[in-house]
Order: C-alpha cells, then sequence, then structure tokens
C-alpha cells in the first residue's frame, strides 16, 4: 500500500498541473450540458473563499483547488454555450458586407467559402450559386450580399454533429446566395479586427503559395497532398485520397501538427544556431507562429506551437522541457480561450497522442539499452519512429474506432513510408520558396509516396472496419488503458 502511494505521488508531484487539467475538463463537460452561467459564477466565488480559508489544511486546500478548477471548466463552457444559443438571425433577407477568409471550393452548383460579417465579426459558411464571377473569387475579397441567414443545422452522421462542429470552428450560420444577390466591392479589410486583418494577411500569404504550386503545373493527388501537409489547405482532397491515406493510417502527416512543427523546429534550429540563446529561441518562436498563422491556426497547430513555446522558454532555464506539466499548461491555456475546443477530435486525438508519447514511450525504451542504441543510429533512428508510432497508436485507437470506426493494421509500416517522407516535402517545399526547381522534386517525393500509401491500402486486412464503440465503451477502453499504465508503473517501480 506504501509503494502504491509512493508511485502515484511521484507521478502527481512531478506533473503538478495534470490534475487540475483534468478538474477543469470535467467541468467544460458538465458545464456544457447544465447549469446557468449565473450560478457557475456563485459557485467559483464560494470555492475561492473556500481556498483562502483553508489554508491551514494543505489536503482541504487542494481539494479545494481541484474544485475550483472544475468549477471555472463550468463557468467558461457555459458562457460559451449561451454565447451560441443567443445567436438569431432576422427573418427574411438581408444586406451586409463580408470577407472571404478562406480558399472557394467548386461544387456541383455553388461555390464555398467562409466568409466574416463586416462590422459583426461573425463567420459564416456562404454558398454563392456558381457562374464565372464566382468562380473568381479567392481570399481577402470582399462582397455586398442579400441573402437570408439561418443558424447552423442539427445534423447528425454516426458520432459527427454537425452543429457542434460549426460551432467548434467558430461558425455562426450559413447562408445561401443567388447570382444577383451579390456583386464584388473594392478590395478593403476596413471593419474587421486586428487580429482578423493579421489573419487574413498570412491566409493571403498563403493564397499566393498555393497558386506558385498550381503555376508550377503541379495538379491532381499530387498537388492535393502537398497543399495539405504544407500549407494546411484540404480543399483540393479526394474522398478517394482521402480513404487512401485513412486506411494506410498516415491521416496524422495531412492533419498539420507537432511532427510539422517539430520539423521546422529543427530547421530553424540549425539556421539560427545556438550561440545567442535567447535571441535564436526568440527567432525561432516568431517563426513557428508565422507558420501556425500562415496554415490557418488549426487546434493541432496552436497545441503544437504552445507547446514549442514552452520548450523554448523552458530550455533558457535549462529546465525539464516536453513534459506532461506543459501538455497540461497548453490544455488548459487553449481552452481558457476557447473552451469549445474540447470538443473538437483534432484536439483530443493531437492531446491523447501525446500524452501517450510522453507516459508510454520511456517505458518502452526501457526495453533495448540506450547505450547500445547510441552506437547505432540508424538503429536508434529506427526504434524511436517505433515506439513514438505504438505509443501515439496506443493514445488515439480508440477515437479513432469512435469516430471513423476503423482500426489501421499496417499504421508501423505506414509511418516508416510517411514520417520520413514528410520530412523530405516540408524541407524541399521550404527550399522550392527560394529555389523553385525543387518543385519537380517534390511532385516525384509526393507521388512516391502516394503509391507506398496506395499499396499498403490494398494490402490484406489493411484496415479493421465497422467498429464504431459507444462513448461509454470508448471511455471503458481508456480506463483499461491507464489502469495498465499505472500497473506497468508499479512493476517498474519493484524491478
Amino acid at each position: 500500500m506504501m509503494e502504491r502511494r509512493q508511485t502515484k505521488a511521484n507521478l502527481f508531484q512531478s506533473t503538478p498541473l495534470l490534475l487540475p487539467a483534468v478538474a477543469f475538463i470535467a467541468g467544460i463537460i458538465v458545464g456544457d450540458r447544465w447549469g446557468d452561467p449565473f450560478v457557475w459564477w456563485i459557485a467559483l466565488a464560494v470555492t475561492v473563499i473556500v481556498i483562502f480559508c483553508m489554508y491551514r489544511w494543505a489536503s482541504l486546500q487542494s481539494l479545494a483547488i481541484l474544485l475550483t478548477m472544475a468549477v471555472l471548466g463550468g463557468v467558461c463552457s457555459s458562457m460559451q454555450r449561451q454565447r451560441h444559443d443567443r445567436v438569431a438571425w432576422p427573418d427574411g433577407f438581408i444586406r451586409y458586407e463580408a470577407v472571404v477568409v478562406s480558399e472557394t471550393a467548386e461544387k456541383p452548383k455553388t461555390i464555398g467559402m467562409d466568409v466574416i460579417i463586416i462590422g459583426q465579426q461573425k463567420k459564416l459558411k456562404c454558398y454563392i450559386e456558381k457562374d464565372e464571377r464566382s468562380r473568381r473569387l479567392c481570399i481577402g475579397d470582399r462582397l455586398q450580399v442579400c441573402s437570408r441567414i439561418e443558424r447552423n443545422n442539427e445534423w447528425h452522421l454516426g458520432t459527427f454533429d454537425y452543429r457542434r462542429y460549426l460551432e467548434v470552428h467558430g461558425f455562426s450560420g450559413h447562408t445561401f446566395v443567388k447570382v444577383r444577390n451579390w456583386q464584388m466591392k473594392s478590395r478593403s479589410w476596413d471593419g474587421l479586427s486586428v487580429w482578423e486583418r493579421t489573419k487574413l494577411r498570412f491566409l493571403c500569404y498563403r493564397h499566393q503559395l498555393l497558386e506558385r504550386y498550381r503555376q508550377s503545373g503541379m495538379e491532381g493527388e499530387q498537388y492535393a497532398v502537398l497543399a495539405a501537409m504544407t500549407l494546411g489547405d484540404k480543399s483540393a482532397m479526394t474522398q478517394e485520397l482521402k480513404d487512401v491515406y485513412a486506411v494506410s493510417g498516415a491521416s496524422h502527416v495531412l492533419a498539420l501538427s507537432g511532427l510539422h512543427l517539430g520539423i521546422i523546429y529543427m530547421l530553424l534550429s540549425l539556421v539560427v544556431g545556438r550561440k545567442r540563446r535567447v535571441a535564436s529561441q526568440i527567432i525561432i518562436v516568431l517563426g513557428i507562429w508565422s507558420f501556425a498563422l500562415l496554415t490557418g491556426l488549426s487546434t493541432s497547430i496552436i497545441r503544437s506551437a504552445l507547446m514549442i513555446t514552452t520548450y523554448a522558454l523552458l530550455s533558457l532555464a535549462n529546465r525539464s522541457r516536453m513534459s506532461l506539466n506543459a501538455l497540461a499548461l497548453t490544455a488548459i491555456v487553449i481552452l481558457l480561450l476557447s473552451p469549445d475546443s474540447l470538443f473538437d477530435v483534432g484536439f483530443q486525438m493531437s492531446f491523447a497522442a501525446m500524452l501517450a508519447i510522453l507516459l508510454v514511450k520511456p517505458h518502452f525504451e526501457m526495453i533495448v539499452p540506450r547505450e547500445w542504441l547510441y552506437d547505432r543510429p540508424i538503429w536508434k533512428w529506427s526504434w524511436d519512429l517505433a515506439t513514438v508510432s505504438v505509443s501515439a497508436q496506443i493514445g488515439v485507437a480508440p477515437l479513432i474506432a469512435y469516430y471513423f470506426g476503423r482500426f489501421s493494421t499496417w499504421f508501423l509500416l505506414t509511418n516508416f513510408v510517411a514520417v520520413p517522407a514528410a520530412m523530405i516535402i516540408l524541407y524541399l517545399a521550404l527550399l522550392s520558396v527560394f529555389w523553385p526547381l525543387m518543385i519537380v522534386a517534390l511532385v516525384h517525393v509526393v507521388g512516391w509516396l502516394n503509391s507506398c500509401l496506395s499499396y499498403i491500402a490494398s494490402l490484406p486486412f489493411a484496415s479493421i472496419e465497422g467498429l464504431h464503440p459507444s462513448a461509454l465503451q470508448t471511455a471503458m477502453v481508456y480506463v483499461i488503458i491507464v489502469s495498465l499504465f499505472l500497473i506497468l508503473i508499479r512493476y517498474d517501480k519493484r524491478s
């Protein structure tokens, strides 16, 4: 019994932010379902008073702090839910001006895009009837529109909640615009906030880079994969190509995340050097956040950028860097700014993968002596890639089964192909900015990657389909994983 308490104490003492993060997440889940924000605010005030009253009893004060974090999560979540519920649009047609803030997507009868309404700072899913004018629209264009705006649809497909998806990504409604009901205005961003103008400026830079890809003659699957992997634009991805990457277990290389930012961090570290540590880390962090803005600030990118920022700051103080504490702090910061992010599939999978890597990978490393690996670089690289892949798969496999109903059996083989290819593609993409001839090499590497993944996806039993566990079953799987992990910790302590 004493040994078990010591094991748990060691885990939580080394990661003091872990339990507060868990409590905060629990509060967000409860606050999203029940309660009025006013009641949550009263509860928060009471718990804060209790913290000060318990200064003589450390254990009770710690419990009060955890309860306060849970109530704070309820406050943030209930206020976010109230803001969503208060969104109401006038009946009938209204006139407004809007700016296009996404790449356009051509559909059978419409051109789809995201727009922000000038003056209201509300984002809409906009579908304009297709004609020659709408085909020429691009990011940054200003429109004068007359249309009916509707609230987000209540639409479900399996575990996919379309309304929740739109709310998580900041959409307040959707609209359909006929050909005669819109016209182009002079290109101006007046009326947008400084933050929105900054994001829009970076998205315009991304559009220019995508145009460079197109003008180089790149098209089809090569262009779609390169645009997704380097600039976070998936508008050109066909369903068949998405299925190939999903079945082979390579979807993570298309979703910009820690893998991509880690590669860029290493490249920037080589370019900047380490002689002036403070200046070099500031430059690297600015470069990382510039890339995050360039790719659209997805949840996984924000998580990775915050983690790398924490890594850079702690490296200046010679502190432990990539730790559970840094991950917990990142989760708290993101959820404070946007509680809805908790319900984003990308957020859940990104943090589950990183958490599993931090917790499980060190135990895999004990299997093979590090001294033996250091003398054999190829074996070391292979072993590190294998342990990271298996650890991440342990973290995300239940979520993949829950949301997508499949398990990719060849994920380890896929990672040995996709991860090195992703590194080469990112390096070549960066070089092509200064040396356009590199695009020729890019086309060949992306084509080779697509061919390899198509072959892996065609292998027997490449994917186990039709899983679809319930939310309760998924939660129980994670309980089993955590229990096995605690048993493993106890066994290691005894050894």
